[in-house]
């Protein structure tokens, strides 16, 4: 661009020079508010990019094996489902059944011996004498070692009548199955929690001397999910009856079928926790999948619900609250993390004192935490109140110097657009000042995809979802999920369904060791 070429100054007169000057001062002031600003915005853009590239490497070649390994996984998986279904809808005779190997002699061996509940003979009274015995075997898992439980029923017969009595044969999570609970939920917990792939684990117990191919490990994973989709179910009803969520959700690369390719699916998360606001109704969450990010899913998700969401901008959200029997309520740990970023980027005394008065709210909200909803309502208004109103007035103060182009401005920017949903927490005591629980929630997904990358397919982001509920509503309920699997899977398949929620993580707190500090 050309500058403009200067006039004549000697023939300009004293108001004719001062004008001049005045303009070109104005010119050079807005040329260097806009230089600055873009420098800003490249600066921050340089910082988020070389944190992009050198914050992930792996070998192209490896990825692709991995995947590969997932898909097929799924697909066993996939295929141990619709197994279990259809044995369900007609039981298939034992003698279809492919002749099993023997398990190793070389793992110690526990009896359990299970005798009839009678001394004599239920039908005539007569004495009972040893006939005979069945003998059938389960494998088992017992933290980081494996052993064989034996299960041996000795037959006995009354010398009266001839009557053979036997006790029941001990019910199995899966039927006819030879995986223990314990070990199902070693299997379980290791690739949802612990992020390791059924051919991963596959190797490990290989390596202790027991042949469990991943094609054995798929079919428990598939038979076990469609023997817990209650209990999943439960769950989400309990979430989805509170009066307050925490919403959020991140992107899932899935593998498409046939191609080889990836399409992004997403995984919603849905926390109920109000323990900060002195509840003592049971936290728990509850996962949902879905192949999009379309607006409809989580209108699909709270369907029924009524009450607050505490949840990011994601504009589907926003048709959540036309009704009016769910409102909004946004999270100051977003607005923070934009004057974070470039903070970090490049600090100014605006980001600093932005920093700073965010966190003299969290200051008042760590001394509440815990207390009573109109406690915290009293304190919040008296103390928090004062503050956002002074930091509203700050921030259109210092919009105003800014340029509109500048990152900081678009930080300000985010925050007084959404400033009533920011500062409704003030007036309910029940809500909170962010939406924190939802993404501590999602953590467990950032670190299985850091792992395992993709997601083999619909129906595995589907599984991976409800495992997820499950796993971390034990762990909001202060268990181990390890453990709370096991007991769960020992009783489930004798459990009436009328009392599913007898298994819910915390009812069976009581019965189960906490998770180590």
């Amino acid at each position: 661009m050309l500058a403009a070429a200067l006039p004549d100054l000697e023939s300009l007169d004293i108001e004719a020079m001062k004008a001049l000057v005045i303009e070109q001062h104005e010119r050079f002031t807005r040329t260097l508010n806009s230089r600055a600003g873009e420098i800003e915005r490249l600066v921050l853009l340089v910082a988020k990019l070389n944190q992009m590239l050198f914050g992930r490497k792996s070998e192209k070649v490896l990825r692709q094996i991995e995947q590969l390994e997932f898909q097929l996984e799924d697909l066993q998986v996939a295929s141990a489902v619709e197994e279990t279904q259809a044995e369900a809808a007609a039981e298939r005779p034992a003698a279809a059944k492919p002749r099993r190997r023997p398990l190793p002699e070389h793992l110690p061996r526990e009896i359990h011996t299970h005798m009839p509940g009678h001394d004599a003979c239920p039908d005539c009274g007569g004495r009972l004498r040893e006939l005979g015995e069945d003998v059938a075997e389960m494998l088992e898992y017992v933290r980081a070692s494996f052993k064989v439980l034996r299960h041996v029923r000795p037959k006995l017969s009354c010398d009266g009548c001839d009557r053979i009595v036997q006790a029941p044969a001990p019910s199995r999570p899966i039927d006819r199955g030879l995986a223990g609970p314990g070990l199902l939920a070693h299997v379980l917990v290791s690739k949802y929690a612990d992020h390791l792939p059924l051919y991963r684990q596959s190797d490990i117990y290989a390596r202790e001397g027991v042949d469990l191919d991943r094609s054995t490990l798929a079919g428990w994973v598939g038979a076990t999910s469609e023997l817990l989709k209650p209990l999943v179910e439960a769950v989400r009803d309990h979430v989805l009856s509170a009066t307050k969520l925490h919403a959020d959700d991140t992107p899932v690369p899935v593998l498409a079928p046939g191609n080889g390719k990836t399409k992004t699916g997403r995984l919603w998360t849905y926390v109920r926790d109000d323990r900060p606001s002195g509840d003592p109704t049971a936290p728990a969450v509850w996962f949902a999948y879905s192949p999009d990010r379309k607006g409809e899913r989580p209108r699909e998700h709270l369907k029924l619900y009524r009450g607050a969401l505490q949840a990011d901008a994601y504009a589907g959200f926003h048709h959540l609250y036309e009704a009016g029997t769910i409102y909004k309520v946004a999270c100051w740990a977003h607005a923070r993390r934009k004057f974070h970023e470039i903070h970090l980027a490049h600090a100014s005394p605006t980001t600093s004192q932005a920093i700073e008065r965010i966190a003299a709210l969290y200051a008042i909200e760590a001394e509440i935490r815990g207390s009573r909803p109109e406690i915290r309502k009293t304190i919040r208004q008296a103390r928090a109140r004062p503050l956002l109103d002074n930091m509203r007035r700050w921030l259109e103060a210092t919009l105003a110097k800014l340029s509109a182009k500048s990152d900081t401005a678009a930080a300000i920017r985010y925050a007084l657009s959404r400033w009533r949903a920011l500062t409704r927490y003030v007036d309910d005591g029940q809500l909170e000042i962010d939406n924190n629980a939802a993404e501590r929630a999602l953590r467990v997904v950032a670190l299985g995809r850091k792992n395992y990358l993709f997601a083999g397919s619909d129906s595995g982001g589907e599984r991976a979802a409800a495992m997820y509920s499950l796993l971390g509503s034990a762990k909001l309920n202060g268990l181990d999920p390890e453990i709370y699997l096991h007991q769960v899977l020992e009783r489930i398949a004798d459990h009436p369904i009328s009392r599913i929620n007898d298994l819910l993580p915390w009812n069976l707190a009581l019965h189960t060791p906490p998770v180590p500090s």
